[in-house]
């Protein structure tokens, strides 16, 4: 007797290697990097890894463990890959630099560290912050703000540089593009009205995000001077 094949019943063969929690992790930042949180799905993570659900929760509780975990994994990568034994000034910006660029790697980490800001990575990273501004001989009771102020400075500037990348995306343009119609818009003000606005407009069009970047870093380690 020769066995029917019915149209769309076949299946993917499912993976015969173990599954880790590891695998998993790196999968779902694969997802959120080509296609942000909404691409990350258990049905698109199964898949993927040729598996099915019940391998995915046996390693991750739902979809809420898994963005928290990929935010993590790509928090520890730059805890990691700073540099600890060298002046804590230039510490300091590799560190904030360090998240800047992966937030701009990983545009979905900044709002999961919004959600959860007690998660392990992200105490981590005010941690290290802390050690270092207590190498800089910041007084403690002015260690808080001090790094409140550099760790918000870091999210905040990195989340609105990845939502203009989001923006430019959805309105499919590029950056220069996209700079160049803003400064275009500046270009056109009152300048009596708004002369630094005017004038900056020259400068709009051409400016490294991430070289401003390290200027709000280093008008942060002059400003820390002087709370010692």
């Amino acid at each position: 007797m020769v066995k029917r094949t019915v149209k769309g019943s076949a299946r993917a063969p499912r993976r015969t290697d173990s599954l880790s929690r590891e695998l998993i992790i790196r999968t779902a930042i694969e997802i959120l990097d080509a296609g942000g949180e909404k691409a990350l799905t258990l049905r698109a993570l199964t898949v993927r890894l040729s598996t099915g659900y019940g391998a995915i929760y046996h390693h991750v509780e739902d979809r809420g463990d898994l963005l928290a975990a990929a935010t993590d994994e790509v928090i520890t990568g730059v805890l990691s890959g700073a540099v600890t034994d060298t002046d804590p000034r230039t510490a300091l910006r590799r560190l904030a630099l360090g998240l800047f660029d992966a937030i701009d790697a990983h545009p979905w980490v900044g709002a999961g560290l919004s959600r959860q800001p007690w998660r392990p990575a992200l105490l981590d990273f005010y941690e290290s912050t802390g050690r270092l501004l207590g190498a800089l001989d910041v007084p403690e009771k002015a260690r808080f703000d001090a790094a409140g102020t550099l760790v918000n400075y870091v999210l905040g500037v990195a989340a609105q540089n990845a939502a203009n990348a989001r923006l430019g995306a959805d309105m499919d343009t590029d950056r220069e593009t996209f700079l160049a119609s803003a400064a275009a818009q500046w270009a056109g003000v009152d300048p009596g009205r708004y002369p630094f606005v005017h004038a900056a407009a020259a400068h709009l069009g051409e400016h490294d995000d991430r070289a401003q970047f390290l200027v709000g870093v280093d008008i942060f380690l002059a400003g820390i001077s002087a709370l010692r």
